[in-house]
């Protein structure tokens, strides 16, 4: 696929980012990206115990120990509100938080429509009903822990 001006294009790869890398989408819904704003080392840090609190959250599931599994998501709370995907929004300029919701009832409608004519690797754009369609079970990791 090429680009208008001529040059090849590469196809993206991971689920589609709005313009201003606020917001990523799965089939259609808007989810917070992490505060680009954020030390790489506090970021580490913060993406660790999240992966470890969800590895927690599964092995509590699995033993079926209900407090266990209550402090695991807690610890998922914790971490994702470090990471600035949860709480208050890490951008200043008043725009209200659509966290979670569908990106064609939002401003972001028009950009989203355009994905469908993008090349992509692995997320498909948005279908005929105007929510977008994950190949392959979508990203490594799900939003909505």
């Amino acid at each position: 696929m090429a680009k208008r001006d001529g040059a090849p294009s590469k196809p993206r790869t991971g689920p589609p980012v709005t313009p201003d890398g606020r917001y990523f989408t799965v089939r259609g819904r808007l989810w917070r990206c992490s505060d680009p704003g954020l030390p790489p080392a506090e970021r580490a840090t913060l993406v660790r115990e999240l992966m470890g609190a969800r590895r927690a959250v599964g092995a509590a599931k699995r033993a079926a120990d209900r407090p266990a599994e209550a402090e695991a998501h807690a610890a998922v709370d914790r971490a994702k509100r470090g990471l600035g995907e949860r709480g208050p929004v890490w951008w200043d300029d008043g725009a209200p938080d659509l966290n979670r919701h569908m990106a064609r009832n939002t401003p972001y409608a028009g950009w989203f429509t355009t994905l469908a004519s993008e090349p992509r690797s692995g997320v498909d754009g948005p279908n005929e009903s105007g929510a977008g369609a994950v190949a392959q079970g979508g990203p490594v990791s799900g939003p909505g822990e």
